[in-house]
């Protein structure tokens, strides 16, 4: 059984939600009950909500600027979105090794990979405690090598809403170098 649904957006998804290019589509992958689709169609952008249930996110439909997707992302079927891309991907919760390479390639020129879920650790905490959905240390950094510069990352014990072991990055692909001492790697 997965951790009980949040309704509110993550602090870390909040933080970071102004670095999307105003007006830009964002994907919510795997979009649950979807609090960060909420929050971005809040913010004037166009939002995939993409999961395997659609109960949480069927209200959805009937929102303007909303694409709701009902897609397996788990039963080996090629990535449902095709060569689309994206001003923000937002993936929270969520662990599928196997999509990385599609996720951080949905990322358009510009625009950002939002990304958080649980990491090894976080069994003594809850769930989830099997490893195969824990992320391993360092790992959100090696799925974006090369490919999304980093603009803030974080490992650690979260306390609330509950004490979790989470791994988290922002991560952005720039459509053009950006010039050595004029950008931070550690925060916005």
């Amino acid at each position: 059984m997965p951790p009980a649904r949040s309704t509110e957006p993550s602090p870390w998804i909040l933080r970071f939600a102004p670095l999307v290019p105003a007006g830009a589509p964002v994907l919510d992958l795997a979009a649950g009950g979807g609090r960060h689709a909420r929050l971005f169609l809040g913010r004037g952008h166009p939002v995939t909500a993409l999961d395997r249930d659609l109960a949480g996110i069927e209200d959805l439909r009937a929102v303007r600027g909303c694409e709701v997707v009902q897609a397996d992302l788990e039963d080996g079927s090629p990535w449902p979105l095709a060569d689309r891309r994206f001003g923000a991907v937002v993936v929270a919760n969520y662990l599928w090794r196997p999509l990385f390479p599609s996720i951080v390639g949905a990322v358009d020129a510009d625009g950002i990979l939002l990304y958080e879920t649980f990491a090894l650790g976080n069994e003594a905490y809850g769930r989830p405690s099997d490893k195969a959905f824990l992320l391993r240390p360092g790992e959100l950094l090696e799925a974006v090598r090369g490919e999304l510069q980093i603009v803030a990352y974080e490992h650690g014990l979260l306390e609330s809403p509950r004490p979790a072991v989470k791994q988290r990055i922002c991560a952005r692909r720039s459509a053009r170098p950006v010039p050595l001492g004029s950008a931070s790697q550690n925060g916005p």
